[in-house]
């Protein structure tokens, strides 16, 4: 199976990449929650985020703690929020939100969107965030 995040991390669909390692990458989510809303997905293909090994989670979350915290120096929230939901995509990842508030989870709200250079702009605000650190 190829899933549209494997298509993203072979370049075949553009994304706005945030960061990439040899194990996992980040990229803006395009139907997002809030601005700043990135996707954090390993490069192996597997549905269910427990199937991974135990390194492989814990490895996945450090991964996304640093991007967190970019995020969180990148955009005004008070918070940067954490959700596993899996459901859409059959490809483990972890969305990363920027929080003013509780609601702000709420996936069954109308996602936002932004302009191309808008999100181009965000993800080279959180990239250089992440290189000051």
């Amino acid at each position: 199976m190829s899933t549209i995040f494997s298509k993203i991390i072979k370049g075949d669909i553009p994304c706005y990449k945030i960061a990439e390692d040899e194990s996992f990458y980040a990229f803006l989510d395009i139907r997002p929650l809030a601005k700043g809303h990135t996707l954090v997905i390993p490069k192996i293909e597997t549905d269910y985020i427990f199937d991974l090994n135990d390194k492989e989670l814990a490895d996945m979350f450090v991964f996304s703690k640093k991007i967190a915290k970019a995020i969180h120096s990148a955009v005004p929230c008070i918070k940067v929020g954490i959700a596993v939901i899996g459901l859409e995509v059959p490809h483990a990842h972890i969305h990363l939100i920027p929080l003013q508030n509780v609601s702000d989870l709420d996936f069954s709200k109308p996602k936002m969107e932004f302009s191309a250079e808008i999100m181009e702009s965000t993800a080279n605000f959180i990239r250089e965030q992440m290189n000051k650190a």
